[in-house]
């Protein structure tokens, strides 16, 4: 006969093992929801095209857009237009995270420097970064370097921004602790400011990734000869649809896969965390 205790137990184990199914459904669920969305709006788009519901001169179809989109990724086009766009964000991103996170600890390290430079972020923050482009073309010329200089601009504001207000947010006790056992400055950076963070951070980066796509789009709308933005731009003055709108599809591929990438580099560092 089992005693009271494994009954209990086995009971646990059951209703444990179906909440985990019932999460797994619920999950299988909305990715069926998110396709099944999907699959409505481009059948609405395709059967609204050959029925003359819409102009497909103005709004093309998928039909069209999938044979543009084959004929480019059969001779080349498609693969080096897009890595010339993931490029630039990619730089873009990187320098941009790393320079804006050590500005934010050098801000965080002087609270001298900090009142000083505060309105300034402020400002640079609030310009539209689009309007500082004929300043890159000139100073660094027509072509890629101030493309990612677009890029970066927006990245490294963001980021300056986001972390430093995360710095500050930090529980005041754990540093007046470190203070007590005689820890300097960079300790408290190491061991309490940075771990404490790391959600910041990572809110940082998702933030960042998407920005510095932006950036380099708009980098390519004033000044390129490759990349996404070159073909969405180059589409609309030739009237060609089609051309735009693969652009913008493969845009989107390109954010969503910038963005689970951080997400994975997110449960990496959670992980680490813990």
């Amino acid at each position: 006969m089992r005693n009271p205790e494994e009954i209990t137990l086995t009971q646990y184990s059951q209703a444990h093992l179906a909440y985990l199914a019932k999460v797994k459904r619920y999950r299988r669920l909305i990715l069926v929801a998110r396709v099944a969305v999907l699959v409505a709006i481009v059948f609405l788009w395709e059967l609204s095209a050959r029925l003359g519901w819409v102009d497909t001169f103005a709004v093309s179809s998928p039909s069209r857009v999938m044979a543009t989109m084959y004929r480019m990724a059969a001779d080349g086009s498609l693969y080096y237009h897009t890595w010339i766009t993931v490029w630039e964000t990619t730089i873009g991103f990187t320098v941009g995270t790393l320079s804006g996170a050590a500005v934010a600890i050098l801000l965080w390290w002087s609270n001298t420097l900090s009142k000083i430079m505060d309105p300034y972020i402020v400002v640079l923050n609030s310009i539209p970064k689009v309007a500082l482009g004929p300043l890159f073309i000139v100073w660094m010329g027509n072509g890629m370097p101030a493309i990612i200089a677009m890029a970066l601009a927006i990245a490294v504001i963001v980021t300056i921004m986001m972390v430093y207000n995360g710095f500050q947010n930090v529980d005041s006790n754990y540093l007046k602790l470190m203070q007590t056992f005689g820890a300097t400055k960079g300790q408290m950076l190491r061991k309490v400011i940075l771990p404490a963070s790391v959600p910041t951070i990572i809110s940082a980066l998702k933030v960042n990734v998407g920005m510095s796509l932006v950036g380099a789009i708009m980098g390519e709308f004033l000044v390129s000869k490759a990349g996404l933005g070159f073909l969405i731009v180059y589409g609309g003055q030739v009237f060609k649809m089609d051309l735009i709108i693969t652009g913008v599809v493969v845009l989107c591929i390109v954010s969503a896969f910038l963005y689970y990438l951080v997400s994975f580099l997110e449960n990496r560092l959670l992980r680490w965390q813990e």
